[in-house]
């Protein structure tokens, strides 16, 4: 069988991320600060070595040696693989796209879904520790060597083991895993109120909203006279504002929290909107 390219990511001398069809092989050499995942579809991490915080705003999550987490679609969550132990972070995570459970559902007769089963909650889940997902994860680790190219047909049935074991494990993942509905629409602004400091592209933000991109143009033009790229500029700067004049906070504390990436392009943006520097607003108070 022929064997699909490998997608191969170098993301700096601390990090190294392989991708063999939908199954990913992480390497962190050293801590790194965190990075806000949000998939737009469910997985599986699983660590190797190393250890991985997951924060989701209310709690931490800590995920070490030998454990796995089931991560569900559109979460928000900011991740943190870190050494430990001596050991520098490795984990591989199992991409399970819609096509993939579309495709399985059609196959596992088994598991079609009794009406009025109940779903899980849209949370991480950390799974335990089961036979499945031991022997899965082992027969995965030799790939680790990126001298070692697995072929693409035996990495798909390694996503069927995977979607197997969390099967086996709670009756409530076959509803959350096959449901293939559309996402209802949810309010523009209230999505957009609480995820103004992330950094979305506009295709994002009418996926996340349950919209095509169309549809979330027309909707936004009916609630906002700008669009959405300075809506959220000039929210980030509003919030920007009230956490230095109210909190008393510094510009090295605020600009990241609100989405900004650098300094000078907040301080720009800043004296746009409000026609002073914002090392000024300390003196308003």
């Amino acid at each position: 069988m022929k064997q699909k390219q490998t997608k191969e990511e170098n993301l700096g001398p601390m990090k190294l991320i392989f991708n063999y069809e939908d199954v990913f092989y992480s390497f962190f050499y050293d801590d790194v600060s965190g990075c806000v995942h949000r998939s737009r579809e469910y997985a599986m991490n699983y660590v190797y070595s190393g250890q991985m915080v997951l924060d989701n705003g209310k709690e931490q999550i800590h995920v070490r040696k030998g454990e796995c987490v089931f991560i569900p679609r559109d979460h928000h969550i900011t991740m943190y693989k870190k050494t430990a132990d001596g050991e520098r972070y490795c984990g591989i995570f199992l991409n399970f796209t819609r096509n993939f459970l579309r495709e399985m559902y059609t196959k596992f007769e088994q598991y079609k879904i009794p009406a009025h089963t109940p779903k899980f909650k849209p949370e991480v889940i950390k799974l335990p520790q089961t036979a499945e997902i031991t022997s899965l994860f082992a027969s995965l680790t030799p790939f680790f060597d990126p001298g070692v190219k697995p072929q693409d047909d035996f990495m798909h049935l390694k996503l069927q083991e995977g979607l197997l074991a969390l099967l086996h494990i709670d009756k409530r993942f076959a509803p959350t895993l096959f449901d293939f509905n559309e996402p209802w629409k949810i309010d523009i602004m209230d999505f957009m109120n609480s995820n103004y400091m992330y950094e979305f592209t506009i295709a994002d933000l009418a996926h996340y909203t349950g919209r095509s991109l169309a549809t979330f143009k027309r909707d936004f033009k009916k609630i906002s006279d700008l669009t959405p790229e300075k809506w959220l500029i000039r929210k980030r700067l509003e919030v920007a504002y009230s956490m230095m004049r109210e909190g008393g906070q510094k510009i090295a504390d605020v600009y990241t929290k609100v989405g900004f990436k650098n300094q000078s392009h907040f301080s720009a943006a800043f004296k746009r909107q409000y026609g002073i520097a914002p090392t000024a607003v300390s003196t308003l108070q």
